[in-house]
């Protein structure tokens, strides 16, 4: 338990999910449908998300629920809203990789102040709050705060990036390459883990050119708590912008200047 309510609610919801996600994590009988957008979803998806709402309903009553997969709102009259990505990485999860995870946010007034990132299949859990600092907690190592890196060097720089057909389709990919370019090295991990990397401090940038509240609000406290700054591909800060620019604060302007070349 921390002393930040809504963070410790937040954590007991992700405990929820991966009660949920896990056990249905490479079953043989797992469901998987196409939505109208042609991404996955799986019956762990419907699942996970009824249970987090449900357990809202009964902890913040008031609060308003934005979720991948029954839709809502995340910016109520009150000001309160969760944002929840049930399985934020469901094509992995449906083929039996284990890199997915529970996203679970709360903001205030727009404004994402508490995120968890649970990935269980991993056996790793991020999470942060305004105030609070950015930790992690895997099998090997227990809980431990984290940080960003100290690199200041675009060539010295780890960058992860999404997969080309989402950048083609930003129409960024002479931008892509002035940002790749002069960078130490540059992989795709994708999804929530390159920004939680970025976050403890492994990876120095990630690029995330298309992208949902959902994709990203649970993310944004986790990194800013760590030190790094989290905005759109013009610089502008928040995680509804349909698209993530996240670093270590140090390659964070550069990146923007070579991403508009």
């Amino acid at each position: 338990m921390t002393d930040h309510p809504d963070l410790d609610l937040a954590l007991q919801l992700a405990d929820i999910a991966d009660a949920i996600t896990l056990p249905r994590f490479r079953s043989a009988d797992l469901r998987v449908t196409t939505k109208p957008d042609r991404t996955p979803v799986t019956d762990a998806d419907t699942a996970a998300e009824d249970a987090l709402r449900a357990a809202l309903a009964g902890e913040r009553p008031g609060d308003a629920v934005l979720g991948e997969e029954r839709g809502g709102s995340a910016v109520p009259d009150s000001g309160r809203g969760w944002v929840i990505d049930p399985i934020d990485g469901t094509k992995a999860f449906s083929r039996g990789l284990p890199v997915w995870a529970t996203l679970i946010s709360l903001t205030v007034h727009g404004v994402a102040t508490v995120g968890v990132a649970s990935a269980p299949a991993l056996g790793r859990r991020w999470w942060g709050a305004t105030g609070a600092g950015a930790w992690t907690s895997d099998l090997r190592d227990g809980t431990r705060r984290i940080a960003v890196s100290g690199v200041a060097g675009p060539g010295e720089a780890q960058v992860s990036t999404t997969d080309r057909n989402s950048v083609r389709a930003r129409r960024r990919r002479p931008g892509r390459r002035a940002l790749r370019d002069p960078c130490g090295e540059t992989r795709a991990y994708g999804d929530f883990w390159q920004h939680c990397l970025v976050a403890e401090g492994a990876v120095d940038l990630a690029v995330e050119p298309v992208a949902n509240e959902w994709d990203l609000a649970a993310l944004q406290p986790i990194v800013e708590e760590a030190g790094g700054r989290f905005t759109d591909l013009h610089g502008t800060p928040g995680y509804a912008g349909g698209n993530a620019m996240v670093s270590n604060g140090l390659v964070h302007d550069a990146a923007i200047t070579a991403l508009r070349g």
